[in-house]
């Protein structure tokens, strides 16, 4: 039995697929079921049932995959204590962001990374909050910042900020002036209420998008529903389509001041009622997180708090309500 032969398996069970696991882990299948065959064998029992639909495992195999995880975590800790030994942290940890904060928080968590953590590794996805819930679970991410993640046995989740929804629109001037003098920041603009946004055509992600279903949410408990023009998954070509006269966008205002070009657009307030995203640090509960893994998470919590001067103002316009 090595390590390599445990850590497959641990990744088999979670998955629950030989396929599935052979592409996260970047090996052949049938290399992959040789070497859990091969675990099989010396330890002589069945851990996986192997059927149509994938793989369950068989009572030696929960039992397996129990201490799997144990040995797989207590190899990574003997890593940071030698680490820690030459006086540094090492170890890998996987982090995954929703689009709309990617862009904003990759760089200066990258950057603070290397400054706080320079022996170890970072690896950072972009996905949506639903595909980042199964990767928790699977091991495939150590950490996400999930919007409104769904109560689960399966993940801890801690609450980290409000993340307010505007109305994006084009700025009437934005195409009619170069680009040295279209200002540098979305401005804010009269509010929109939710009512009224439901007959505007909108250019959304989507679903499970988590943003577009926070929308949908809060306009079926008014008896009404979006008005979908175009649905397109991706932060900068929603904002191109809105610069084209498509559609309006629903987005959290830092997106879009983070930008390509944030002074073409206009954020209105959505009102009666406001629509806010809650963005929750989530970690899986079935793997204890090593020290390099609860430094990140504080590296994490310092960046998201520098979010809030982004120069968006959540004050209602009073005046030229829609």
């Amino acid at each position: 039995m090595d390590l390599k032969q445990i850590a497959y398996f641990v990744r088999v069970a979670e998955l629950g697929s030989f396929t599935r696991a052979s592409l996260t882990l970047a090996i052949a299948q049938p290399a992959l079921s040789r070497q859990i065959r091969l675990l099989e064998v010396e330890l002589r029992q069945n851990l996986l049932v192997r059927n149509g639909r994938g793989v369950t495992l068989t009572e030696a195999g929960r039992l397996m995959l129990e201490h799997g995880r144990g040995i797989l975590h207590q190899v990574e800790r003997a890593r940071e204590d030698l680490g820690r030994a030459r006086g540094a942290m090492a170890g890998r940890v996987t982090v995954g962001l929703p689009p709309s904060l990617a862009r904003l928080l990759t760089v200066p968590l990258s950057r603070a990374f290397r400054t706080h953590l320079p022996d170890a590794s970072l690896s950072i996805s972009e996905s949506l909050s639903m595909s980042m819930q199964e990767w928790l679970q699977n091991g495939r991410l150590d950490i996400a910042l999930l919007y409104n993640p769904p109560t689960s046995p399966e993940l801890e989740s801690v609450h980290l900020m409000d993340d307010e929804l505007f109305v994006v629109t084009p700025r009437a001037d934005s195409g009619t002036h170069t680009p040295s003098s279209v200002a540098a920041d979305a401005a804010m603009a009269p509010a929109i209420r939710l009512a009224a946004l439901a007959q505007q055509p909108l250019v959304m992600p989507s679903r499970p998008n988590a943003l577009r279903m926070l929308l949908e949410r809060k306009m079926a408990d008014i008896g009404c529903q979006p008005h979908i023009a175009m649905e397109i998954d991706g932060v900068p070509a929603i904002l191109d389509l809105v610069s084209e006269g498509v559609g309006y966008a629903v987005l959290p205002g830092h997106a879009v001041q983070a930008s390509a070009h944030p002074g073409h657009y206009l954020l209105h307030p959505i009102t009666e009622p406001r629509v806010i995203g809650q963005v929750y640090l989530v970690t899986s509960a079935r793997r204890a997180s090593t020290l390099t893994q609860q430094a990140m998470v504080e590296l994490i919590r310092e960046q998201v708090a520098q979010l809030a001067p982004q120069g968006i103002q959540t004050a209602v316009a009073a005046d030229g309500d829609l």
